[in-house]
This record gives C-alpha cells, structure tokens and sequence, in this order.
C-alpha cells in the first residue's frame, strides 16, 4: 500500500506547485493530488510487470544463440534457471496484473534498449552470478532473486528513471516508494499459494481522506502558519526562507494541529527526513528547531492535542 510517507510528500509538492501558480484553485489542486497517487499505484503494477519483460528477453537471447550457424554446447543447454524462475513466471501469469496493465495501457514493448541495459546490468552482479550457479533450485531463492531486482538493479537505473519520468510527470521521485512495495510483494510470495497478494492503494480507508484534508487545510491555513513561522525564526526574515522550507513547515503544522491521533513524534520525523530530500542541505536542522519550538508552544497553549497515550 501507499505509505503515509509517500502521501506527505505528494501533499507537500501539490502545496508548492499550489502557490507557485498562484491560482487560487484549491479543487483544482486537490483533483491533481489524487490523479498523482492513483499514478503512484499504476507504476506499483507497471514495476512488477517488468520482471516478466526481462525473462522473455533473457529467453529471446538463448534462442538467438541456439540457432546461430555454429553453436556452441552452451547455446544448446544454457542454464536456463532465471528463465524458468518461478516467482516471476507466477507474476507473469497474474491475471490481476496482467488486466491491470491493459486497462491502464502500462507496456514496456517500446522499451526493449531499456530492458537490454537492465539485463545485462543484472547478469554482472555477484548475486546473480551466485543464482546461476547454484545448481539447487527453490522458490524461496527465486523470489530473493526477484526482490534484489527491484532494490539493487531497479532503483540504481538511470535510464529507468529517465524512461518513467517521459511516461508521466507524476512519477517523478515515486520509484523508491514503489520499488519497496513490489519487494514486499515479491517476497510475501510462497510457493504453496499460487495467488499472489497483491497491495492494496491503501492500508486504510481513511488514507486518501487524510491527504485530501492535510491538502486543505495546508493551503487555506498557510498565511496562518507563516505568520507562526515567523514568530519563531529570532528574525531571520521569512521572505529569505526557501519557499519548500516554509511549505514543509506549514504541512507539518497543519498535521500536528489537525489529526489528533498523529504522535507529534511521528510528524516532527517525517517532516524532517522529507526536508532532507526537497530542500536545501541545512533545511533539516532549521525545520527541526522552528517546529519543535511551534509544536511545543502548541502544545502548551492547547490548540495540538492528542487523544492517545504516549502521542505528545
């Protein structure tokens, strides 16, 4: 499912694509925040289809070779182990997936200089070279196989990432998240279930309700929050602030103050670390000062409150 974490981070680029078109079109902005997690979900199904594509042109390369002039007694009986893994012929042969893909038009076939960079990527790394020769076969190792595709092979491809940004602008910084959940997938796989469980968008029904309103309230608060900001930057003039630092502060804000059952602990973490990835390299540690001093006088004053224990 789509983590909470990945969710914050959409919320926090449709606030700043928001005030950077200065288009006071909040069901506008909210429309969009919706296409871009269903795109985020697309791209879980589009991920796990490419295991199947890398088989087949791993199959294709073996019949080329057997049936060159001359072949050799490998080209006759190549190992044939990652052909037949068996985790990727069951993804292969979801009928979920495979409908999936058609009715959103997910395809790699216009993609084959892709699939040949991933492949011969993948037959250099010592994991697959230990696969190979492992003359022992288990659907365990198939799946381990399979999962360090997706995080060794997948995520390190700039070319991937090149190809899935011309595919669609919403899937701009969504491949680690997505890359994790089909490992998950993958590796929850067992050989005496041959349905595959797949992940649903959401862990829960109120995910999408809690975006919607972290959107809202991030956006028709925001001169609120940046007036907070300011009360609590020792006079650094906020003017000077990165715009992405004042938007991840005021989404942050409006997390603790709205959603009573968020630790603040929790918020303050994901804030921070997001801060890491979308702004300036000593934007971390200003968000953790400026936040820490508004949570707590949150706290203090009563307008963030927790209705568990343990959630300050």
């Amino acid at each position: 499912m789509l983590s909470r974490r990945l969710l914050r981070v959409k919320v926090v680029k449709a606030v700043y694509a928001h005030l950077q078109t200065e288009a006071d079109n909040i069901p506008q902005t909210e429309k969009n925040l919706i296409i871009s997690i269903d795109k985020a979900y697309d791209l879980y199904f589009h991920i796990l289809s490419l295991l199947p594509e890398l088989v087949k042109y791993a199959e294709a390369r073996q019949e080329i070779a057997r049936n060159k002039m001359l072949p050799t007694e490998e080209d006759l009986n190549p190992n044939r182990k990652f052909v037949e893994n068996r985790a990727i012929e069951r993804i292969a042969s979801c009928e979920a997936i495979v409908d999936y893909c058609a009715k959103k038009g997910l395809k790699w076939s216009e993609n084959s200089d892709l699939i040949k960079n991933i492949f011969n990527t993948l037959t250099e790394q010592s994991f697959y070279k230990s696969y190979m020769n492992n003359s022992s076969r288990s659907f365990k190792e198939d799946t381990e196989l399979a999962a360090n595709i997706l995080l060794n092979i997948l995520e390190l491809n700039e070319q991937l990432e090149g190809v899935l940004e011309d595919q669609s602008i919403f899937w701009v910084d969504d491949l680690g998240y997505i890359l994790t959940m089909a490992a998950r997938t993958v590796t929850s796989m067992r050989e005496s279930h041959e349905q595959i469980k797949l992940l649903p968008k959401f862990k829960s029904e109120e995910d999408l309700d809690y975006a919607k309103r972290l959107l809202r309230e991030s956006i028709i608060h925001f001169n609120d929050y940046r007036a907070l900001i300011d009360s609590h930057t020792n006079n650094w003039d906020i003017e000077r602030l990165a715009l992405m630092d004042n938007v991840i502060l005021a989404v942050a804000i409006a997390e603790a103050k709205n959603f009573a059952s968020i630790p603040t602990k929790v918020t303050m973490n994901e804030y921070i670390d997001i801060a890491k990835y979308y702004s300036t390299p000593a934007s971390s540690t200003f968000i953790n000062g400026v936040l820490d001093k508004i949570i707590t006088r949150g706290v203090e004053e009563g307008w963030i409150f927790k209705t568990g224990k343990g959630l300050l």
